[in-house]
């Protein structure tokens, strides 16, 4: 976001303050009516009001030199050496004459229970806020800075501060009474600021800030003065911790950021640097570091950026100016400025303030101090929800609290909800902190939830940092106060922080039917392992659907122990039987070791689909699915159980006594082909005369009917016996002429190919010599008559080994001579073109054969080759 500086805001004056000093010539009202519209594009960040109560009166009479702030109370240091306890409000709750000159430093603990002080007249004042408690120390050479231990009624009373002097002194008050003074460092030059948080202490002298690790009583780190500033005392340096382990370090035209870690992790903001001390177990990153084009009068965080009050020098005034000690003119200082910016110096506010006097005052004459960061060390300079963050701009004249606009005054309120609908998202765009502040406070009430949701659906997602809302609502996951709608907007905010396996938890828990298209979206199949149950109460079929397509990523037995032993309410049993049916339909082994469960799901839910499942699977208990038949009377289960346990004899009285199915009998004896079997079926159909007359019907081509009938015992009454009779008497011939009927078209057929067989056989293969072979090759058409006859030859070549062994039948010379054509029969025989026509010719002439016979034969041989017959297949046959 781009700066946007303005001149002169208006400044309230609080109770008791001076409305005259406030007052603007003609020129200056006309420049806020500019700055006004400009102000109407964007709305200022900050607010300002000047402190009242007892403030303007203390200062009518005396001047402010330091000011510090604890959770309860602000203390102010005069110049006159006096130190006054105000509430927020500016006014006076206590009185401490501390001192006798200048104030230079006030320190609070941790408890806000005690204040210690340090001034030029050289001494260090300490004294309990609620008792009587004072204590005051001489060193007499003026002291710049003090720092009491956060827990100092705990530890000894122990406490830091140094001066001109030189020497970082840490005194520990004795168990017997009295003080041990402990010199940390000396001879670096004068001490001129000092802070203590946690364990570490950290202090700025001529060289540097140092940073001293108290509870090891190690040094930490030395970071360098920065290079080309003035001298401590016309600008001196600014230490604020911002939480346990970063440290803001602001001198002259220089801001870094010291974050104190354990180990060797990268540096915020990219930014990584180690200064640390020979064997010190903790070290210091440079995560943040930039220069100002003004000069730094204080400094302080909120929230990722930084509050700056800035001094800005006259045009016409140099560093070296300053530097040497000259003093610069007086009564022409420009008004100090307050810039919020980032840890990469990017501008994102800027305000001009009119502070009574600035034209008088130089850089070290202001001060900036914050409240304290309420509940957890570690807040990262952040506030808790519901508190107001207020900053102290102290001049000698004029105290000017700051605090952010919107927001978190509503939320000081706790009225919070009642603004969220009406918080710009752009136009202005306020910070990310205030709609932080504003979600995370809409997720206290119940009542609030349903704008929350709503809020975080509407608001873009570029506004804010979901994370400080998500830490707000976890807590509440097991309580009371979490709602579905409070669960909603979590989900919400996971999706937005990329954390969408949570959102999935939630979705699914909540029966979003929406979570299908989500687990799609982001690939989450690999996260819905623990969320079987919850998506098949919300569609069964989608839900089986999605685990047997990615049934290598979630195995069925995790399925199946999941519907087993879930306690939330539906029909899991129902739903374990339609995964079990599609994973069977699927891979008829991939669920085999629960085929036992799935025959009892079958029974209860889907009995049609029992026998193929039965006959289908390998995998299941034959004894335990007869008892589960037997107990549900699934009869025609029962049966095909028994008959393949082997007991086809207690099978197939099931069928002819429950069933009384006579064709499913047979149909079983039939499958079975046992012998004894039929004769236990008569027999057990002999005690009921109806079944022997359905037997009767069912058995033809399977039993001869007159056996049946002359087992029946005499007088035995058969219903319909006759009518049965002469339908098997009809049934008997039809099939007989059936048959008769079939036998005389197949010995017709065997005929006709035995005939086209011998035919076939009597033909001969015409085998071209080799000068015809090599000539039919040069024709372009010959191509596959070549192909044809060199088969023949390979034919040839096995046929007559096995007869004349290669020789003509007739000549007995070799089969292959040169120039000379053969023809080869089926019936293996050989010869030579011109033996073969030779000796036909011989045999017609002795035979007078007709050659009638020889008109069937369609051979495209050449030579007369239809007419080829084997000479002593022929002489043989006649």
């Amino acid at each position: 976001m781009s700066a946007a500086r303005r001149a002169h805001p208006p400044l309230q004056n609080g109770a008791g303050g001076d409305d005259g000093d406030d007052e603007r010539d003609e020129e200056e009202e006309d420049g806020d009516e500019e700055l006004e519209d400009e102000a109407e594009e964007e709305e200022p960040r900050l607010k300002y009001q000047r402190l009242g109560g007892s403030v303007p009166a203390i200062l009518s009479t005396d001047a402010a030199a330091s000011i510090a702030v604890a959770d309860r109370m602000v203390a102010l240091g005069t110049h006159n050496g006096t130190l006054h306890i105000l509430d927020f409000q500016g006014n006076q709750v206590k009185e401490i004459a501390a001192h006798t000159a200048t104030i230079n430093d006030i320190s609070f603990d941790a408890d806000g229970e005690y204040i210690g002080s340090c001034s030029d007249d050289g001494t260090v004042a300490i004294s309990s806020l609620f008792t009587d408690e004072k204590l005051k120390f001489e060193y007499h050479r003026p002291m710049k800075a003090i720092a009491l231990d956060p827990n100092y009624s705990r530890n000894y009373r122990r406490f830091a501060t140094g001066g001109l002097a030189g020497q970082v002194l840490v005194l520990t008050k004795k168990t017997w009474g009295g003080y041990h003074k402990k010199v940390l460092r000396d001879g670096e030059g004068p001490i001129h600021s000092m802070k203590w948080r946690a364990d570490l202490l950290a202090w700025a002298n001529n060289a540097g800030v140092k940073v001293h690790d108290m509870k090891t009583d190690k040094g930490i780190a030395f970071i360098e003065r920065p290079k080309g500033i003035p001298r401590p005392e016309f600008l001196l340096p600014h230490l604020v911790w911002q939480d346990d382990t970063v440290l803001v370090i602001g001198w002259g035209t220089s801001v870094k950021i010291a974050a104190i870690r354990t180990d060797l992790s990268q540096g915020l903001n990219g930014i990584q640097r180690t200064i640390a001390a020979v064997g010190s177990e903790k070290y210091v990153d440079i995560v943040g570091s930039f220069q100002t084009g003004y000069h730094i009068s204080g400094i302080a965080p909120f929230g990722d950026l930084l509050v700056v009050l800035a001094y800005i020098p006259d045009e016409d005034e140099n560093e070296k100016k300053i530097s040497t000690s000259v003093t610069p003119r007086q009564g022409t200082a420009q008004c100090p400025e307050i810039h919020l910016v980032s840890w990469k110096n990017d501008e994102v506010t800027t305000d001009a303030l009119p502070i009574h006097g600035y034209e008088h005052y130089k850089a070290k004459d202001y001060a900036l101090a914050h409240a304290p960061f309420s509940g957890s060390s570690n807040a990262g300079g952040q506030w808790a929800a519901g508190d107001e963050p207020l900053y102290y701009i102290v001049s000698p004249k004029d105290i000017v609290v700051t605090k952010p606009r919107w927001v978190f005054h509503f939320a000081h309120l706790r009225q919070l909800p009642v603004l969220v609908p009406y918080i710009p998202t752009e136009n202005p765009q306020l910070s990310d902190t205030a709609y932080e502040v504003a979600l995370v406070a809409l997720t206290t009430n119940p009542s609030f939830h349903e704008l929350l949701l709503t809020t975080v659906k509407n608001w873009p997602p570029t506004l804010y940092s979901a994370s400080p809302v998500i830490s707000a609502i976890e807590p509440q996951l097991n309580s009371s106060l979490m709602t579905d709608t409070l669960k909603e907007a979590l989900a919400e905010l996971y999706v937005i922080n990329s954390q969408h396996e949570k959102a999935l938890s939630l979705y699914a828990e909540l029966l979003k039917p929406e979570v299908f298209e989500f687990i799609e979206k982001y690939n989450l199949h690999d996260a819905i392992h623990d969320k079987v149950v919850n998506l098949m109460l919300l569609d069964s079929k989608r839900t089986v659907h999605l685990l047997i397509q990615h049934r290598d990523i979630i195995p069925p037995y995790e399925v199946v122990e999941q519907l087993l032993h879930s306690n939330k309410t539906g029909d899991k049993r129902y739903f374990l039987h339609l995964y079990l049916h599609a994973l069977f339909e699927i891979d008829i082994h991939a669920g085999k070791d629960f085929h036992d469960m799935q025959v009892e799901l079958y029974a209860d839910y889907e009995p049609r689909m029992l026998l193929p499942f039965l006959r289908t699977s390998q995998h299941y208990r034959l004894d335990k699915a007869y008892e589960i038949f037997a107990q549900r009377e699934l009869v025609r289960e029962q049966v095909f159980v028994l008959g393949r346990m082997g007991n086809a004899k207690e099978a197939l009285s099931t069928i002819i006594n429950k069933l009384e199915d006579i064709e499913e009998a047979v149909e079983f004896v039939t499958d079975q082909h046992d012998d004894e079997l039929w004769e236990e079926l008569i027999r057990q159909c002999l005690q009921k005369p109806e079944m022997v007359g359905m037997l009767l019907e069912h058995t033809v081509g399977n039993l001869d009917p007159l056996y049946i009938v002359s087992l029946v015992p005499d007088g035995l009454e058969i219903p319909r016996l006759r009518d049965r009779l002469v339908k098997i008497v009809t049934d008997y011939r039809t099939e007989t002429s059936l048959r008769n009927g079939c036998n005389d078209i197949l010995k017709a057929d065997c005929v006709n190919l035995l005939v086209k067989y011998y035919h076939e056989a009597r033909r001969g293969v015409y085998m071209a010599s080799m000068d015809e072979e090599v000539h039919g090759n040069r024709v372009d058409d010959g191509s596959s008559r070549a192909s044809e006859r060199s088969s023949s030859v390979r034919a040839l070549d096995i046929k007559s080994r096995t007869r004349c062994g290669a020789r003509c039948c007739l000549c007995f010379d070799p089969l292959p001579i040169q120039d000379i054509s053969v023809i080869v029969f089926y019936c293996c025989h050989a010869y030579h073109l011109s033996c073969l026509e030779g000796g036909l010719d011989l045999m017609r002439s002795n035979s007078n054969q007709d050659s009638d016979n020889e008109s069937d034969d369609e051979d495209g041989s050449p030579s007369g080759g239809s007419r080829m017959r084997c000479v002593l297949c022929t002489t043989a046959a006649a």
